[in-house]
């Protein structure tokens, strides 16, 4: 498939001309490595630090906390299903209260770490099956957020930009939860809005220079093309971008820079989402 970009972009979309960079991290585990933090973490101003179930451990959770204070990036929890086989990418049925638990559970043993080091926590993302499963479900969405600020204060909740989580955002502020919509350059769009499966073949885009124009378009104009060259309209908070091989550090590189030259300030989420 074929993508043309015009050379011209409309007025900043994002907010105030800000916007953040995450990047998932801290998911090795034991004598297991994956990832490259520390080629990616100069070119971020939030991280998502795995919680041990689907990846991590105890020394990985320390020595990530560890390299974000070093490099001022804002610290937030990446809790997923039980499924460290899965890589917490296979759904599983569960119970709202039961999910609950797991979550604050996860977020829990990141703040101990990050009590270590004298760091806040900024932020939740789901990961895997269960950020793509909670995208379609408010309530209980909204729900599980409600609890996590009861248990661990005011932290802004990440979910995927799309029409309906736009109302959600909304909604979630009412009850006096922070929500960031985020958008994903390195990922391809359903016609509907959300995140081409990743086991189609056109699912994740491998161009460092393709990758970092859709992260300028996502933020500039406020959406992208879907696979079938549909408009999809995005609120962009934030841009995740990835660090588990080569060409993602280089499409790191070029989108820190390329936002930089379109005049877009990169700054943490907790200074955009109010």
């Amino acid at each position: 498939m074929t993508y043309t970009f015009c050379d011209q972009f409309d007025n900043i979309t994002a907010v105030g001309g800000m916007v953040d960079i995450n990047c998932d991290m801290g998911e090795s585990f034991g004598v297991y490595t994956t990832g490259a933090d520390e080629q990616v973490v100069p070119y971020i101003t939030s991280s998502n630090i795995a919680c041990g179930f689907h990846a991590s451990d105890p020394v990985v959770m320390e020595k990530t906390v560890k390299l974000c204070r070093e490099h001022d990036v804002m610290v937030g929890a990446h809790p997923g299903y039980p499924d460290i086989l899965g890589f917490g990418r296979r759904h599983m049925d569960v119970e709202q209260p039961e999910l609950v638990d797991y979550v604050v559970y996860q977020v829990g043993a990141l703040s101990g770490f990050l009590r270590m080091f004298d760091l806040p926590l900024q932020h939740v993302k789901l990961h895997g099956a269960l950020y793509n499963y909670m995208v379609n479900q408010e309530e209980r969405f909204i729900g599980l957020a409600e609890a996590v600020a009861r248990a661990f204060g005011d932290v802004i909740f990440l979910t995927l930009g799309t029409k309906r989580t736009q109302e959600l955002k909304r909604k979630a502020r009412e009850k006096g939860i922070r929500v960031a919509l985020e958008a994903f350059p390195d990922r391809n769009y359903t016609d509907e809005g959300e995140l081409l499966g990743r086991k189609h073949k056109e699912a994740v885009f491998h161009d460092p220079e393709l990758i970092a124009r859709r992260a300028v378009i996502m933020a500039r104009r406020g959406g992208i093309e879907s696979i079938n060259g549909q408009w999809i309209d995005m609120d962009v908070d934030t841009l995740c971008i990835h660090g588990d091989n080569a060409e993602s550090i280089e499409a790191a590189q070029k989108i820190f820079e390329l936002l930089g030259n379109e005049g877009i300030r990169i700054r943490p989420m907790r200074d955009i989402v109010t």
